[in-house]
């Protein structure tokens, strides 16, 4: 079986899957944002999917690894996960409940329409980064003959993968409509530094050049602050 066919129950099944954590909370199907957050976060991806299946097979081979051999990025992506699947239940629940609309007030369509291409530029960012590095796997192993990537993104900071999600995650709240699933959204922001943490340790043992790169690229996540 090709590699496509491999993948195409993922791809109908993740959407499905999405719709429902988005629109059974709401309870109705006239929750617009939730149909503009889905267009922003699949279309780009679907794209980056054709794109890197013709162009880059060994990255998406990789990109298929779930299994994590470092024990504290499972408890991590545990807990990642739970988190993601709190956070996208909230605004179906503030669509039905009305929650921020009481609290603080409806969001403006014109923060909605910033945040949904916030969104689509957080994901045309990572697939930069993918194109960049054929080595940016889900799961924190260093591969035989892998080698420091310090060129694009890699330049400003030396996690921009995790920048990339980061703009998306963080843009998915108000782009969904919601005042108070913003905070869940929030948590994701300290997850990812452990996670970021706990992978730079791996990387400076594990793949050579890695020390020095990091002399040289100064930012970990955020260019000029951190």
């Amino acid at each position: 079986m090709s590699l496509g066919w491999k993948l195409a129950p993922r791809a109908i099944l993740l959407p499905v899957i999405a719709a429902a954590i988005l629109f059974i909370p709401a309870g109705s199907l006239r929750f617009w944002r939730g149909w503009a957050f889905l267009a922003a976060f699949f279309v780009p991806g679907l794209f980056a999917f054709v794109y890197f299946l013709r162009h880059d097979r060994e990255l998406v081979e990789r990109r298929m690894r779930s299994r994590e051999p470092q024990t504290e990025q499972k408890r991590l992506m545990r807990v990642g996960f739970q988190l993601f699947i709190a956070s996208f239940l909230l605004p179906g629940l503030d669509y039905r409940f009305g929650w921020s609309r009481r609290l603080v007030g409806s969001v403006p369509v014109w923060l909605t329409s910033i945040s949904l291409v916030m969104v689509v530029c957080g994901f045309l960012f990572v697939w930069w980064v993918l194109k960049v590095n054929t080595y940016a796997g889900r799961t924190i192993e260093v591969e035989a003959g892998q080698k420091v990537i310090s060129t694009g993104p890699y330049a400003w900071v030396r996690h921009p993968m995790y920048l990339g999600s980061l703009v998306v995650w963080t843009s998915a709240p108000l782009a969904l409509g919601s005042w108070v699933a913003f905070p869940a959204f929030a948590l994701l922001i300290p997850l990812y530094v452990l996670r970021l943490l706990n992978e730079e340790k791996v990387l400076l043992v594990e793949l050579p050049g890695y020390p020095e790169y990091c002399s040289k690229t100064l930012y970990r996540l955020v260019p000029l602050l951190w």
